[in-house]
């Protein structure tokens, strides 16, 4: 986990050419908890309103977003810096996945580091002389069929990679389940199903009925029902049981009208 003053990566795009590009990055930057944007001599200038817009409501990294006009500049203040590439480069740099960058990126910033990821602009990324600038390259395992990839999807996976470090497990929204059900209500639902299925002359052949029975237990018990999902799951045992009634009584009306013998 991060300590000290030192903060999560910063994000600067050398030569970004769209303010739309700009402002669905800053959308990934804040999914996952990531704020210090920095641009590198974006084509149509900044501030651009359009970038907001993309943003959708992310605007905290558009805000507080610097810009510097070279990307010696911009990561000056920084101790390690990636450059995100798909291309291969002459550059005798280490070659890191996404994943592995995030591991590397939390050791130093948990050592009090400052660190950076560097994006080129949308038309043919990073130029070598940027890539010399940093000390490991990071690229995707993507198709080689096809390679171009998107500026802010290129940055949301990094920006993934780098929350996973942080937050392996869902969030707590999603844990909030209630707790499973006592065995003695587990036991009173496979009682309550037992019977309603003997009634329905289900097992058959009657020397079958322990195997099937225990089958039903299993495949009920896998599920670990709540106290709710119990009482809702014998509600609709007893709806069944009540059609087959009526469906019965009818029959036999039936078979009370035409004079034959009930069954």
């Amino acid at each position: 986990m991060p300590t000290g003053s030192a903060a999560p990566p910063c994000i600067i795009l050398n030569a970004p050419q769209l303010a739309q590009n700009i402002g669905a990055v800053a959308r990934a930057m804040a999914n996952f908890g990531l704020a210090d944007l920095r641009l590198v001599n974006p084509r149509d200038g900044w501030p651009q309103e359009r970038a907001w817009s993309s943003a959708s409501g992310a605007e905290w990294p558009l805000n507080a977003a610097r810009v510097y006009d070279s990307v010696e500049a911009a990561i000056a203040d920084l101790h390690l810096v990636y450059a995100t590439t798909a291309r291969p480069r002459e550059l005798q740099l280490p070659i890191l996945t996404p994943r592995e960058a995030a591991a590397n990126l939390i050791h130093e910033v948990a050592e009090g580091r400052r660190v950076g990821l560097l994006f080129g602009g949308e038309r043919a990324g990073l130029e070598t002389a940027d890539i010399a600038l940093c000390q490991a390259v990071v690229t995707l395992p993507i198709d080689p069929r096809f390679r171009s990839l998107n500026l802010a999807q290129a940055v949301i996976i990094l920006a993934y990679e780098w929350r996973m470090t942080q937050a392996t497990g869902a969030p707590a929204i999603f844990r909030d389940a209630p707790p499973p059900a006592e065995a003695a209500a587990m036991q009173g639902l496979y009682d309550h199903f037992e019977q309603e299925l003997e009634a329905a002359g289900f097992f058959h052949p009657p020397e079958k009925k322990p195997s099937m029975m225990q089958n039903l237990r299993s495949a009920l018990g896998r599920a670990r029902f709540s106290d709710q999902e119990v009482r809702t799951f014998r509600g609709v045992v007893t709806a069944l049981s009540k059609g087959r009634g009526r469906a019965l009584h009818k029959l036999a009306r039936e078979k009370a009208k035409q004079g034959l013998p009930e069954a």
